[in-house]
């Protein structure tokens, strides 16, 4: 009797996707770790990550099509810790901002904050935003002006945005030499004390801070930082986002990494 064939669900990657994604990713280790085992198949395991970002399903109700959910939620957890799913989102921005004619590093960018509550689960690093009246916690992010984001942090929701912001830099330029020169913010993140702290953050870099906010009363598109709110508009299209599900803080990063990387996969395919 032949094995049962596996059901194909809307959040696999096509042949094109897998391509992309391929050349970027770990080698799989063998099935458990023992001598002898096949390797897991890698396309299965980004698929099943991508099922659980994409739906919001628990871990354990992963469907078994997929294989063993402690598997793939090892794997999850093992490329988070790694920085895997970081490294790969910033070389995919690189190849979408040269596909549309751009260099692959900008010189200006948006950074906002984002409040949102937890779910049920035991988790480390929440708190309660008085201004949004949320428990749970922030979303700090750092986008380019095609709202494509560079880099993400994410903490209590009673951490203040100026202190996201020192966060989100700092992880930032950990790897070096930047070209970014010109980062827009709204009203949260004004005070003279911050921008001198950005100008010295490196002295090669003289980057400028400028406020951009509503004028009036009503609903308005903020010039330059609208591409950032578009961003968090693209992170709720994925259902793991509605809330945030994880116990580690890093976790919750690789989330809004993995589906950065869902999007960008679609557009260079």
């Amino acid at each position: 009797m032949s094995p049962k064939a596996r059901l194909y669900y809307p959040t696999d990657l096509t042949e094109g996707q897998w391509q992309v994604i391929e050349p970027l990713l770990p080698e799989a280790k063998s099935g458990a770790g023992k001598p002898g085992r096949p390797p897991r198949d890698r396309c299965q395991m980004v698929n099943a990550v991508r099922y659980v970002v994409k739906t919001g399903c628990q871990w354990r109700q992963l469907p078994s099509d997929f294989g063993c959910w402690q598997t793939v939620y090892g794997y999850f957890n093992r490329w988070s810790q790694a920085g895997v799913w970081r490294e790969i989102m910033e070389k995919l921005t690189a190849q979408e901002r040269c596909r549309q004619l751009r260099r692959p590093e900008p010189t200006a960018g948006c950074i906002d904050s984002q409040s949102v509550k937890t779910a049920m689960q035991p988790a480390v690093e929440v708190g309660f935003d008085g201004n949004k009246k949320i428990k749970g916690r922030k979303r700090h992010v750092l986008t380019d002006t095609l709202g494509l984001i560079l880099c993400v942090v994410v903490t209590a929701a009673s951490s203040g945005d100026r202190d996201g912001l020192k966060q989100l830099l700092n992880r930032w330029f950990i790897k070096g030499v930047r070209r970014v020169r010109k980062l827009w913010v709204d009203a949260g993140y004004s005070g003279q004390t911050l921008h001198d702290w950005v100008r010295a953050l490196k002295r090669t870099h003289q980057i400028d801070l400028e406020v951009t906010d509503h004028q009036g009363k009503g609903f308005q598109v903020v010039a330059k930082r609208w591409v950032v709110e578009r961003t968090f508009g693209w992170l709720l299209g994925f259902r793991r986002h509605s809330k945030d599900y994880e116990v580690l803080p890093r976790n919750s990063e690789a989330m809004i990494q993995i589906a950065m990387i869902g999007i960008l996969i679609r557009r260079l395919a």
